[in-house]
């Protein structure tokens, strides 16, 4: 177990969303990154839909929202769309792993992997390209 202040996690996954090509990022749109502590009881029903940590089940993020493979074309014409949102679990992250540079490297892999969903990709086409 690897503990990091609430700094050093926003910090780690401000640095994994810098890593994902701009072209990417700019077509993020109507999206929210959150981070939080742990998965709140909705969160943890939902947890078939996050990324897991394959040893223990927690859940190290989670994807909320309408991919964009699956957006009609008048998404966001109405108020009614609120916004996606990514959140990426601290508490989780810390306690599935023993080095800084572990938790470091899995955050940037859930962030990818979360990312990857919103544009439309599953959990097998995210583990084909190394991010389970």
């Amino acid at each position: 177990m690897y503990s990091m202040t609430n700094d050093e996690f926003e910090a780690a996954v401000r640095e994994a969303l810098d890593t994902i090509p701009a072209r990417f990022l700019e077509v993020l749109d109507n999206v929210g990154i959150v981070l939080q502590d742990e998965p709140d009881e909705e969160q943890s029903a939902d947890a078939a839909f996050g990324t897991q940590h394959e040893g223990s089940g927690e859940l190290l993020g989670l994807y909320e929202g309408v991919a964009l493979t699956e957006r009609g074309t008048d998404y966001g014409a109405f108020s009614l769309d609120v916004p996606d949102v990514i959140t990426i679990f601290k508490g989780p992250h810390e306690r599935c792993f023993d080095t800084r540079e572990e938790v470091v490297e899995e955050i940037r892999k859930t962030v990818v992997h979360e990312v990857g969903h919103y544009f439309g990709m599953d959990d097998v086409q995210l583990a084909d390209i190394g991010y389970e």
